[in-house]
């Protein structure tokens, strides 16, 4: 049977989806509803992928910036972490924070360390593990990093008000709280609970 195209170019009505579906239209029909018929999306369906995918164009427009002024991605992030951590912290947690694999950590942190910028010592608790710190040269280089950062925020957020980004970061804290409690549940029920930052 040959099926000939809605004359308007747009989805079928209901009883010509069925005529054309025979003997297939409780198939049909349910792909015509989930289709032509579905609700639209509300703010609250949207929020996630909207959110996921502006943080990737941010992201990816401040390493851009940064790059220009001679900071790769790969060695500034850790830095910006260890300055709001206090430093001190083990390189697996870092690894944590930073979004990546321990090796990959690693070969960064020795660029890093070759650089005078971090400095890497054993923990007073635990002479086996070694701990992450900023060096006063690392301290400079976060101060560089933030002026940029700033620049290129300040640029992204032009049109904004200090009420808006006010009201958003009061959104953003109550976001955390709640994934905190997903992690802090899933740790006590003996799952893995990865805590990444940004």
């Amino acid at each position: 049977m040959q099926i000939k195209i809605h004359p308007r170019g747009g989805p079928p009505p209901p009883a010509l989806a069925d005529s054309l579906c025979f003997p297939y239209n409780l198939i049909c029909k349910s792909i015509y509803i989930k289709t032509y018929m579905a609700s639209p999306p509300t703010p609250r369906s949207r929020f996630g992928i909207r959110f996921s995918l502006l943080a990737r164009r941010w992201r990816h427009v401040l390493d851009g910036h940064l790059a220009r002024a001679g900071l790769t991605d790969a060695t500034w992030v850790p830095l910006i972490h260890l300055s709001e951590t206090g430093g001190g912290l083990a390189q697996k947690d870092l690894a944590m924070l930073v979004g990546v694999d321990g090796s990959s950590l690693v070969r960064v942190l020795d660029i890093l360390e070759r650089q005078g910028l971090i400095e890497r010592r054993r923990s007073e608790t635990d002479g086996r593990a070694r701990l992450v710190h900023l060096t006063p040269a690392g301290e400079r280089r976060v101060a560089a990093i933030r002026h940029e950062l700033g620049q290129g925020e300040q640029a992204l957020l032009a049109d904004l008000s200090e009420e808006d980004i006010a009201t958003l970061l009061q959104c953003f804290d109550r976001i955390d709280r709640r994934i905190t409690g997903f992690e802090d549940a899933a740790a006590g029920a003996g799952e893995e609970a990865p805590r990444h930052g940004r």
